[in-house]
């Protein structure tokens, strides 16, 4: 099948399920004036709980495996994408079996709590994680988070290097250049942070700008680098972790591309967040506080920084196998990421401007 069709696929799919985001949460059930109730099942060894993740099965499920060993509280985890598991759960309402979200994106647990679906968590449990990654009315947390950059060749695009802004990429002299994946989320939640930031005029007025400087789609954002290293392009949009996971396939000292972190309140330096809350419709919520508070403990935000190259959310936790540039000190986007939720604009704007 054609990449561009296999594209027009998958935006169809994705706007299928943010359709339905939608028209759920413009009705929350009477679910969410459960939020304060409480649980019907305070935990306890034989306590369990299901989780929905939207992280993949691949990359948390050995750390899931962890938890009843760690917490006493037994997990049955149902994987799938993240909007998608979020507009189940709008979808299942007081009925849904879900006790809590893993979300890859702050953009689903927006939508939950938009509409009323998730039920606060304790301020201890908010106050364990840095200033910034939790949702203001303590609906959701992060586990972890992850930085966008410009991945650039240094022999083709040196000046990439003092790069602070996105619009920089929309240099004609980046004419079919510049790498980005379409069709992945992360570029779909820097296309909603421009989208909040910018305004839908000036949003669509970059996309417009971008599409006509010819920038070249490949299907993920790990082949966008990889095109970056070999110079078959110039620049790439991606997410801080794939030069990470690049220099642990190759050695750092055989790979070509850096990355750029813009270092500005832009668009372009979103850092968005992997985070979990709990469904005001739980009948575990204790259970499924104590499975929060594992993610948040330092076993399993090691596990993050080793084995994802994210950003732990807790302070005072380093990588012991990656490189990671500091997030702290550098301006980042002010985005609140609960507005990453309006995913089907997104997906309705890069359809106009020809991004699919």
């Amino acid at each position: 099948m054609p990449r561009r069709t296999r594209r027009t696929l998958c935006l169809a799919a994705a706007m299928a399920v943010t359709a339905t985001l939608a028209g759920c949460g413009t009705t929350p059930t009477p679910a969410a004036t459960t939020a304060g109730a409480p649980a019907a099942n305070q935990g306890g060894p034989a306590a369990s709980v299901t989780i929905y993740s939207g992280r993949s099965e691949k990359l948390v499920a050995p750390l899931l495996a962890k938890i009843e060993a760690a917490t006493g509280v037994k997990v049955t985890t149902r994987y799938g994408d993240s909007s998608a598991l979020a507009a189940q759960i709008l979808d299942e309402g007081d009925r849904s079996p879900a006790d809590l979200l893993f979300s890859q994106d702050a953009g689903a647990l927006g939508a939950l709590a938009k509409a009323g679906r998730l039920t606060p968590l304790p301020e201890q449990t908010t106050a364990l994680v840095k200033p910034g990654y939790a949702d203001a009315n303590r609906r959701w947390v992060a586990t972890s988070a992850r930085a966008r950059v410009v991945a650039y060749h240094p022999a083709q695009a040196p000046e990439a290097a003092q790069m602070t802004g996105i619009d920089a990429v929309l240099d004609p002299k980046y004419r079919g250049k510049v790498g980005y994946a379409p069709t992945n989320a992360s570029f779909h939640s820097f296309v909603t942070a421009l989208r909040v930031s910018r305004g839908e005029a000036a949003a669509t007025t970059w996309l417009t700008k971008f599409a006509a400087n010819q920038p070249k789609a490949y299907d993920k954002n790990g082949t966008v680098l990889k095109a970056v290293d070999s110079g078959e392009v110039s620049l790439g949009l991606i997410n801080h972790y794939y030069w990470n996971e690049l220099a642990k396939e190759k050695g750092a000292d055989n790979v070509t591309a850096k990355i750029r972190f813009l270092g500005s309140d832009d668009p372009g330096a979103l850092v968005n967040v992997a985070g979990v809350g709990v469904l005001a419709t739980s009948k575990q919520s204790e259970a499924a506080g104590k499975v929060v508070t594992y993610l948040l403990g330092r076993e399993a935000q090691q596990y993050f920084a080793d084995e994802t190259a994210e950003y732990p959310a807790i302070a005072g936790v380093t990588s012991t196998k990656h490189q990671l540039a500091p997030l702290e000190g550098q301006r980042t986007s002010s985005v609140d990421l609960n507005s990453l939720d309006s995913l089907q604009d997104t997906l309705a704007l890069l359809t106009k401007v020809g991004l699919t």
